[in-house]
């Protein structure tokens, strides 16, 4: 693997050298690069036009900051709505910082359209430099047309599952059960599972020891699973369901039970039947078994 991808790079590197080349001599044949200095040799530096494209940046940046405050006044509930502002968000920045760049160059004396015109062949390399950077801005875009997923929805891309926090026009963040953050590039979200689409069910298994009346017990189980329910409907969808007898264990019956939560209460949905079940049991008077070794002597 480590080989093929030096050899990649190597590719890339002699082709990206050849296009250099080839721009070069077509810039020099053509009179390209002189045009360009010609417009840079207009541009006029002094006190007076530094202020003004500092003042003009601040300006700026100002309006970029109080546009972004706005959008994020409202805080949508509705994912698809937060998911429409955070890229705004990113756009917003992302066009802010290319106004100043134009405005300042014109406030400093360049000609910006014969600067974007003559630099077309840079701009071609540079392109093609940032390849990786294109293809994260249209997969991005194609990814929030095709509403694949949303700012709030918890998805797994690439073995890490977590909560979406934003959504650039480069980069997607989310958000682990233990907050640590993860920055995917948009041309890297594939094969993503999107975990909010439908409820998920937080499983606990419990084990009895094997002389417990099983028959008994399962008659208090319904009554113990509606009591559960009615104490913790703020995070289950529906009452925790018996499933039955999920393993002979070596010293104990262990009983499975699952219960309908939204994604981001799977695991403490766990933890609340665990605790809530092992309760349950021994008010119905079931210890929950130790490991035992039973020692036969003939």
């Amino acid at each position: 693997m480590k080989g093929t991808s030096k050899k990649n790079t190597l590719i890339k590197l002699i082709v990206f050298a050849v296009i250099c080349g080839a721009a070069i001599g077509i810039g020099t044949g053509t009179g390209l690069f002189g045009s360009v200095k010609s417009v840079f040799q207009n541009i006029n530096l002094n006190g007076k036009s530094i202020l003004s494209v500092v003042i003009m940046a601040s300006m700026v940046l100002a309006a970029t900051y109080l546009i972004c405050l706005l959008l994020s006044l409202p805080s949508p509930k509705n994912h698809r709505a937060r998911t429409v502002v955070s890229v705004a968000t990113s756009l917003i920045k992302y066009i802010s910082a290319i106004v100043i760049i134009c405005w300042g160059l014109t406030i400093l004396g360049a000609d910006v359209g014969t600067v974007v015109a003559g630099v077309g062949i840079i701009a071609l390399i540079v392109g093609f430099s940032a390849e990786s950077l294109i293809s994260d801005m249209i997969t991005g875009i194609f990814m929030i047309f095709e509403n694949q997923y949303n700012v709030g929805d918890f998805i797994e891309v690439g073995g890490f599952r977590g909560k979406v926090t934003s959504i650039g026009v480069r980069t997607t963040c989310l958000e682990d059960a233990g907050g640590n953050i993860k920055i995917v590039n948009n041309s890297e979200m594939k094969n993503i599972l999107n975990r909010s689409d439908h409820s998920s069910r937080a499983v606990s298994t419990i084990g009895i020891p094997y002389e417990t009346d099983l028959e008994a017990l399962e008659e208090k189980i319904p009554a113990m699973m509606t009591g559960i329910f009615e104490k913790h409907r703020d995070m289950m969808l529906s009452e925790p369901v018996y499933l039955g007898v999920d393993e002979l264990a070596d010293s104990s019956v262990n009983l499975k039970f699952v219960v309908e939560v939204e994604d981001k209460n799977i695991f403490s949905g766990s933890r609340v039947l665990n605790r809530e079940i092992w309760l349950g049991m021994r008010k119905a008077g079931v210890e929950v078994p130790f490991p035992q070794v039973d020692v036969h002597q003939k």
